[in-house]
């Protein structure tokens, strides 16, 4: 590995408003992928709590608070609850396929419904198609956007309902960010679909674990990440098997 990936330069940002919880302010550390060795040296970054956007890679590094916790379902121990076992059989006609980064207009228009119906206000909801074709495309590591469709009436591909962008990890996938067509009439837990369908992907292709990203524990709509086991977090002392007595739920 060359020096500059042995040796990456880190930054830390100014603070600003915590997206998680009201009245905390959030801090990053970060540093740039780059380079022959970024898969490399994502992978590396992955195991100790970072996560990609475009060409860097960031972790937490708050002053005075230690909430987001790295979360990661360990694949092939995965055994689906029966509500999750009902949700695969209504989804299992689904279409999916592993696509290149690149963007959409489709994809484009399924993000935005699903930001105004699931997100309204926050943070990604003035992206523009070019913001969006940015976050898609502008990655230095291996990456898919891997898209859930409808079959049409003779079997083929059809409407896009869901998909998500991912990054194929040397111990697993991670799944970067996820969006899917929030009022649909028929199929109600998309989300919590396209989640066990990557731990069902990774468990296949013999990867150990799928990266969910922060896990906090008095944010509600964290809540659904801890439905997957068995799930590791991360701690001071490394990755640890989640213990609901011990790392509890909720505030």
């Amino acid at each position: 590995m060359s020096a500059p990936a042995r040796f990456p330069r880190f930054f830390v940002t100014n603070p600003g408003p915590c997206p998680y919880l009201p009245g905390k302010s959030e801090r990053k550390v970060f540093t740039e992928l780059s380079g022959p060795h970024a898969d490399e040296l994502n992978d590396a970054l992955s195991r100790i709590g970072f996560r990609r956007s475009q060409n860097v890679a960031y972790r937490p590094s708050c002053l005075d608070c230690r909430a987001c916790v790295s979360v990661r379902v360990v694949a092939d121990q995965f055994v689906p609850s029966a509500n999750q076992r009902k949700l695969l059989k209504r989804n299992r006609d689904l279409i999916v396929s592993a696509c290149k980064p690149w963007s959409t207009q489709e994809q484009y228009d399924l993000l935005r419904r699903y930001l105004k119906t699931r997100h309204p206000g926050g943070g990604m909801s003035d992206m523009d198609d070019m913001d969006y074709a940015d976050m898609v495309e502008h990655t230095p590591v291996r990456s898919y956007v891997i898209e859930y469709r409808e079959p049409n009436p003779d079997g083929s591909a059809g409407k896009l309902v869901g998909a998500c962008l991912t990054d194929q990890q040397g111990d697993g996938l991670s799944m970067i960010y996820s969006f899917y067509e929030p009022d649909h009439p028929t199929r109600r837990g998309l989300g919590n679909y396209i989640i066990m369908d990557h731990i069902q992907r990774a468990a296949r292709a013999r990867l150990p674990y799928v990266y969910l990203g922060y896990w906090v524990k008095s944010s509600p709509r964290m809540q659904y990440k801890i439905k997957y086991q068995p799930l590791e977090l991360l701690g001071p002392d490394g990755w640890h098997a989640f213990d609901l007595e011990r790392d509890g739920a909720g505030a």
